[in-house]
């Protein structure tokens, strides 16, 4: 990525970089609670592709503005009206909801036929306005709006550079989805934290039934805040496992604070060394040590011929830091 790339513009996410090597990504929807809709999660991938391939960035702190919330979670008042959430009509009533017209229009233009082709069977009417939707089409539909959904909050997952999450207040539902794509969770312990999808007749499907198993110390605390709802508290968290730390001096700014020493440090180190790192202990979660070790091997027959290896062993050896290249 050239240095004179510009980050892409969104007004739900404030972008600083108050460190050198550090970039801070705040959510900023305040007056909502930071609470998500459509286009802010559709923000995320073009945002974190950026700060995953800028040379100018190797840590990242994730934050969310204002006192009251890191994120409410999804803003369930705007997906009431719109999108796979919203009320509609059911099959039998009188006129079809607009994902049913839409699926229905989509339907029949399966039919149409290129010019050119050796068939000359006529396009079938479209379905009368009556009709119920097709569950196979409505799946389908269904299935690409939750896999676009995941792979927008799973792109802090895939991002190359560390990430700590940085939490206070509220952090519902997908507040919990987007701190377990964070490699590192600390928070103010005003934090307040649920699985709430449960609560609106859903099981949870962004990434947190997939990864908290994955990130907490117990199976059964999982399923007891994932299939009840309830809400559990900093120090809970805490000893669960699903923070590493709870900074208790200073409420936000103090968690700010303390997330901005973790991002310097790690800033410091090569960042051939760091995202290598990231790159195994994610790759390795979810396969055998065996399997491990050999991609290990392949990754670092290539990652050991950098020259920072050499630089950080002589900034030890005269008791001063290295400075490392871009990457």
């Amino acid at each position: 990525m050239a240095e004179t790339d510009s980050p892409p513009k969104s007004q739900y996410f404030n972008l600083t970089y108050p460190l050198p090597y550090v970039a801070h990504v705040e959510i900023n929807r305040p007056e909502k609670l930071n609470a998500f809709i459509e286009p802010m999660w559709l923000a995320l991938p073009p945002l974190f592709s950026y700060l995953s391939n800028s040379p100018s960035v190797r840590s990242i702190i994730l934050s969310g503005a204002g006192t009251r919330a890191f994120t409410a979670g999804l803003d369930i008042a705007a997906a009431s009206t719109s999108g796979p959430l919203a009320q509609h009509p059911p099959p039998n009533a009188s006129s079809p909801s607009p994902i049913t017209s839409d699926l229905n229009a989509n339907a029949s233009s399966l039919y149409s036929q290129p010019t050119g082709t050796p068939y000359t069977s006529q396009k079938p009417p479209p379905p009368p306005p009556s009709s119920p939707p097709d569950p196979a089409r409505l799946a389908r539909s269904l299935f690409t709006h939750i896999t676009t959904f995941q792979n927008c909050v799973s792109s802090l997952e895939k991002c190359t550079k560390p990430i700590i999450a940085v939490m206070h207040g509220y952090c519902y539902g997908l507040g919990v989805d987007l701190s377990l794509c964070a490699d590192v969770r600390i928070c103010s312990p005003d934090t307040r934290f649920a699985v709430k999808e449960i609560d609106i007749g859903l099981a949870a499907d962004i990434g947190t039934l997939s990864r908290l198993g994955k990130s907490a110390a117990s199976a059964s605390w999982v399923k007891d805040v994932c299939l009840t709802g309830r809400e559990f508290d900093a120090q809970e968290a805490l000893r669960m496992g699903f923070v590493s730390r709870v900074v208790e001096v200073g409420g936000k700014e103090g968690a700010l604070k303390e997330g901005m020493r973790w991002a310097r440090v790690v800033a410091e180190k090569s960042p051939v060394a760091v995202q290598g790192t990231k790159e195994l202990l994610n790759w390795s979660r979810d396969r055998g040590v065996e399997d491990g070790l050999r991609y290990t091997a392949v990754w670092n027959s290539a990652a050991l011929q950098t020259r920072d290896t050499a630089a950080a062993m002589r900034a030890q050896k005269k008791g001063g830091k290295a400075r490392f290249e871009k990457l």
